[in-house]
């Protein structure tokens, strides 16, 4: 029996192809996911979402405030800004998106959360490189500031990964990114890997870290995955 497979985009982007697909699965008659491939992998599902909800509540939860500002790099399909969005104590959203078609497709309602986001004042899309930025000279200062873009520290979103990337998850990226944090704001990321290196770097820099992995059950490949969550302040 086949799935049933909607192309909803397919597209070049500024990393290689993009593919904005939903099918129905095999294991699941009668679900359907949303899924993004680049360059042909598989990159991002609306199937297992709860590591990149949790970045955004831990962080939210940790850090105590109210009307908080909060800078996201990765809109991705859209899961960590709901979250954000979702907590009575959030003021205002700036979500920073390298590839502008990812925008288009929210905007468009291409997306499962497109309504959702599309009707939330608080919520405003950047298209920027949120490293080069974070790197750059400050311009305004947030609460919280989460990173939901590349694989893992060490394996970084496509073949184009620039200085600005590799610079963040280092010692002198994280004091340049720290300067965009309010006093006693937050620093998340996100990663499908533990590393080593990044909680060094992140100590060097950050009076107080926390790492928290997140495991689910993926029934698409039979086997339980873990995802880690780096919060430091």
């Amino acid at each position: 029996m086949a799935s049933k497979l909607e192309i909803l985009a397919y597209e070049d982007s500024p990393l290689g192809t993009l593919c904005l697909r939903r099918r129905e699965l095999l294991k699941s008659p009668g679900t359907f996911v949303t899924e993004v491939t680049l360059n042909h992998e598989f990159l991002m599902s609306s199937l297992y979402t709860d590591s990149e909800r949790e970045l955004a509540r831990i962080a939210i939860e940790r850090h105590g405030g109210t009307d908080l500002s909060v800078l996201i790099g990765g809109l991705g399909l859209g899961y960590t800004a709901q979250a954000t969005l979702a907590s009575g104590r959030v003021g205002k959203v700036e979500v920073a998106e390298l590839l502008p078609e990812v925008i288009d497709w929210m905007r468009k309602g291409l997306v499962p959360l497109s309504e959702e986001l599309n009707a939330d004042e608080r919520l405003q899309t950047t298209p920027c490189d949120v490293y080069r930025r974070l790197c750059g000279p400050r311009e305004s200062r947030f609460d919280l500031i989460l990173i939901d873009v590349d694989h893992s520290p060490e394996e970084r979103l496509g073949e184009q990964a620039d200085d600005f990337s590799q610079m963040f998850y280092t010692e002198r990226g994280l004091r340049l990114a720290k300067q965009h944090l309010t006093p006693g704001g937050m620093l998340a990321v996100w990663s499908y890997d533990q590393s080593s290196p990044f909680v060094d770097a992140l100590h060097a820099v950050f009076g107080e870290v926390h790492v928290q992995d997140v495991s689910y059950q993926n029934d698409l490949v039979d086997e339980r995955c873990t995802d880690w969550l780096f919060f430091a302040r």
